[in-house]
């Protein structure tokens, strides 16, 4: 069974920066790329970034590009957001998906609260 487990988020201000974690079981992690996804208030899901199963590629949302970076450690089974200079447009719940950019996802975790607030 696959388990994707988020941790790291909390309240930052403008400007801030966070590191976001997320644990992987269940499934040959190498194997696989992920994805970071997130929902805003009153928003549908919105798709962040992604990484390949070696982690030697990696694409971002326009709206994040330059200022979050998504990383992996094989022998960790963990995916990372760094994000960087955050904004209160980045307000969310963000969520490790197990795939690369799609419409829907099979697996997903319990989600982690970004809140970015002066």
């Amino acid at each position: 069974q696959v388990q994707l487990v988020e941790s790291g988020g909390g309240l930052v201000q403008p400007g801030g920066s966070l590191r976001l974690s997320c644990a992987a079981s269940g499934f040959t992690f190498s194997s696989y790329a992920m994805s970071w996804v997130r929902q805003a208030p009153g928003k549908g899901l919105e798709w962040v970034s992604d990484i390949n199963s070696g982690g030697g590629s990696t694409y971002y949302a326009d709206s994040v590009k330059g200022r979050f970076t998504i990383s992996r450690d094989n022998a960790k089974n963990t995916v990372y957001l760094q994000m960087n200079s955050l904004k209160p447009e980045d307000t969310a719940v963000y969520y490790c998906a197990l795939g690369p950019k799609q419409d829907e996802y099979d697996y997903w975790g319990q989600g982690t609260q970004v809140t970015v607030s002066s």
